[in-house]
């Protein structure tokens, strides 16, 4: 599946959604596109809030949207970040990528000078807490 991901279109609306974000605070605009089973793409862009803990990333915001949308087969995640190497999602982002997408899931960043990272959802979160827990 990984080869038949379109990963330059996803780059593409993650660095565009990316231009929307809200970061008066970090200056630290971040986007995402998730690919989901059906070909449909969702969007998300990091936004802030001056009580910080209420800030939500673009990748999660991204999953509240898609869930909103009633997406909730994610096959793949973009993600754009200004930085001098692609860095991952946070841990919180990671958690809820877990939620949805199976451990295999690819998730690859980028940053502006098209330096990529790529990685498994395994690899970013070996242990994630499942519903196979509860």
């Amino acid at each position: 599946m990984a080869d038949e991901i379109p990963w330059e279109a996803l780059f593409q609306q993650a660095a565009k959604v990316r231009e929307r974000a809200h970061v008066p605070y970090s200056r630290f605009p971040v986007g995402a596109a998730i690919l989901f089973a059906d070909g449909t793409v969702v969007v998300g862009c990091n936004v802030e809030n001056a009580t910080y803990g209420l800030t939500v990333c673009a990748e999660r915001g991204a999953f509240v949207s898609a869930v909103a949308q009633g997406h909730t087969r994610p096959v793949a995640v973009a993600i754009v970040v200004d930085t001098p190497t692609p860095c991952p999602p946070c841990g919180m982002c990671r958690q809820v990528m877990a939620e949805f997408g199976g451990p295999e899931m690819p998730v690859r960043s980028r940053n502006m000078k098209g330096e990529e990272a790529q990685y498994s959802l395994r690899e970013l979160l070996p242990h994630a807490f499942t519903r196979d827990f509860l």
